[in-house]
């Protein structure tokens, strides 16, 4: 009674491998062993043949679902992750050495731009401008001596030059006299020794007028130099009140009261925040998408507030490290909401693009691992397509790189490669 079971179950066993795995052959033998039954059939005709056939190579087919989409021109956009960028922040530091005098004005106070931050103690400064105001004074008048001997100078060389004209005409005429026997040879001599005379007061004469120029071009020196010093002792007196360059807020408290300051001592760090920049770094794929004066936004990863504003700067040199090239872009802050170095993600707009709006889970990847779309063409044969991701949206996400008119296949796209013919079903859609 046990060997009943074991043929049972080698029977059912068997049954079962002609059914499911020699499906095939096992349906020819029944189809054969009726028609063996069963008396002959008159001869069909070869177009229902031929129509059978196809109908069988169609049901083969892998059937697939497709959209037919055409490319539109969108708006694009480059995507950068920045950061916010105060577009003034001055460390204003002291010029020179003393103590703060003033009361110190405390972080986060708006000041107005030439408003004092820092006053510091004269000590003798004053003293020292008095002084060489004074120096200043007593050069200008040692030059109006200066000046008042140029004249006296002049008339003793004039006087100077007539006495020797007078010695040079008694010189010719007592030459003349003796040569007729008429004068003295002594008379001759005191005639020659009146011009040698005459000639050295000339020549003192002018000696005197240049040291009497030599003394004001001195006077003049001694103005300058009183006059820059003067300059000198004024602007150290300016020093001593630290104003600020610029309308902002102050980052940190200004110098304490009694505090020394030292020149390049910190008085306080001021900031502008409006506008405020943002500021990120393009690659250089991207870069030549850029234009200055484009419009721009961004949306602040803390709180997601977004902000708009134009490109204001590009630089024409990249970083040496990175290959990126750094841009600004200038955003109104009047309210003051966006701060100094928070993050944000920013998209400046750049020329439009023509673009297919296609649903995410259309794109694949190829076996080079390249991302891209599946083409079927209206004879059913499919073909890999790459494509460049210009950003998403909620109804998909918007590709480039692909012809005007296409269709996409949207379900069945990882079961197929390139070359191979399916059965395509025909979406329409207005992307």
């Amino acid at each position: 009674m046990r060997i009943f079971p074991v043929l049972l179950a080698l029977l059912v066993a068997a049954g079962l491998y002609f059914v499911i795995i020699d499906r095939e052959r096992t349906m020819a033998f029944l189809a054969g062993g009726a028609s063996a039954a069963q008396p002959p059939i008159a001869e069909e005709t070869g177009d229902v043949a031929t129509t059978e056939d196809a109908t069988e190579e169609a049901e083969a087919l892998i059937k697939v679902v497709a959209i037919a989409s055409e490319a539109r021109v969108i708006d694009s956009a480059v995507v950068l992750r920045g950061q916010t960028e105060a577009s003034r922040q001055v460390d204003v530091r002291a010029e020179t050495s003393s103590t703060v005098t003033s009361e110190p004005l405390r972080k986060g106070s708006y000041v107005e731009a030439d408003a004092l931050m820092c006053v510091l103690d004269p000590g003798t400064r004053h003293s020292s401008l008095a002084e060489t105001r004074a120096r200043l004074a007593e050069a200008k008048a040692r030059r109006t001596e200066a000046e008042s001997r140029i004249p006296e100078a002049k008339a003793r060389e004039a006087e100077a030059l007539a006495r020797l004209d007078e010695a040079l005409i008694n010189q010719n005429a007592a030459s003349r006299l003796s040569e007729g026997g008429f004068a003295s040879e002594t008379r001759v001599k005191n005639a020659d020794a009146a011009v040698a005379a005459a000639e050295a007061s000339v020549e003192a004469a002018r000696a005197g007028l240049t040291a009497a120029a030599s003394g004001l071009e001195y006077a003049d020196a001694s103005i300058e130099s009183a006059s820059a010093n003067v300059a000198a002792a004024q602007k150290e007196l300016e020093r001593l009140e630290i104003r600020a360059p610029f309308a902002g807020y102050l980052e940190t408290d200004a110098a304490e009261l009694g505090s020394l300051l030292q020149p390049g001592s910190l008085c306080g760090t001021i900031l502008q925040l409006d506008p405020i920049k943002l500021v990120a770094f393009v690659p250089e794929t991207e870069v030549n998408r850029i234009k200055v004066g484009a419009l721009a936004g961004a949306r602040m990863a803390a709180g997601g507030e977004e902000v708009r504003g134009t490109v204001s700067f590009l630089s024409r040199s990249a970083d040496q490290t990175t290959r990126t090239f750094r841009v600004e872009i200038e955003v109104p802050n009047s309210d003051l909401s966006v701060r100094d170095g928070q993050t944000a993600e920013i998209l400046i707009a750049s020329d439009g693009v023509k673009a297919h709006l296609l649903p995410q889970s259309a794109m694949t990847l190829d076996d080079e691992g390249r991302l891209g779309v599946r083409l079927v063409d209206d004879a059913g044969m499919v073909s890999f397509a790459p494509v460049r991701l210009l950003r998403d949206a909620r109804e998909g996400v918007y590709l480039a790189g692909l012809p005007d008119k296409i269709n996409v296949i949207t379900i069945g796209q990882e079961y197929v490669t390139d070359g191979v013919q399916v059965a395509a079903t025909i979406k329409e859609t207005n992307g």
